[in-house]
């Protein structure tokens, strides 16, 4: 027996920890089983490298470590973090919730590679993270679509304006533009349900709004045959 895992994935700043708190506590008032997670895990000593990644220890710019390597410091803080702390959940049947995932490498490192070899890094990504390391996959990823000037903006906010704080893939719009495009061209290939956070007057959707249209896909999913949708709510 396996559990359902749920994904959350978009840029900094699109809500994804907003959106996991919230749908993690629908979930629990409807008696769920639910663990909520979110990667990189900065508390465990796994998490290192990516640290010292995102510090620019190995470099100034993204683009300065291989993506590859790149991917296995995200790989390993997963599957440490798997093994560890939440293997036993999932395969007792229930509802993880994860803010981030394997994912964000087909995020932040696909947009390292030239359009033409894109594909190419997913089935690495895919067989890599899933086959040879042993991760379970997604049964939903979710990614909040949300224009870069806003995501900015609340990005700020949430750093009270110190552009300091921003890690080595904040820092760079330029890297962020092609992560962006590149997390549109995964959502296509590997079938996440695409979020769109605005309206169409370009103004950000309501935080209720957006919950909304996430919870009811996921009740879609995690419920049984024999329990439709309207008796769970």
């Amino acid at each position: 027996m396996t559990g359902k895992l749920i994904v959350i994935e978009g840029l900094d700043g699109s809500g994804k920890a907003t959106q996991t708190k919230l749908l993690c506590q629908r979930l629990v008032d409807m008696s769920y089983e639910v663990l909520p997670l979110s990667f990189p895990n900065y508390k465990e000593p796994w998490s290192l490298f990516v640290k010292m990644y995102l510090n620019a220890e190995f470099g100034d710019k993204p683009e300065d470590v291989n993506p590859y390597a790149a991917s296995s410091f995200y790989a390993v803080d997963r599957f440490a973090s798997f093994n560890k702390n939440w293997k036993y959940y999932y395969t007792s049947g229930k509802i993880i919730l994860c803010d981030r995932y394997t994912t964000s490498n087909a995020v932040y490192q696909l947009s390292k590679f030239k359009k033409k070899q894109w594909e190419s890094y997913i089935n690495w990504l895919c067989d890599y993270e899933y086959k040879k390391l042993g991760l379970p996959e997604p049964d939903l990823t979710f990614y909040l679509d949300v224009p870069l000037n806003i995501s900015q903006n609340l990005m700020l906010r949430r750093y009270q304006g110190r552009e300091n704080k921003k890690d080595l893939h904040e820092k760079s719009i330029k890297f962020l533009k092609s992560s962006k495009e590149a997390a549109s061209f995964s959502a296509k290939l590997l079938g996440w349900k695409f979020v769109n956070c605005c309206n169409d007057q370009g103004e950000l959707r309501t935080t209720q709004s957006i919950n909304q249209e996430i919870f009811d896909k996921i009740l879609n999913v995690i419920c049984s045959k024999k329990e439709t949708y309207e008796q769970k709510i």
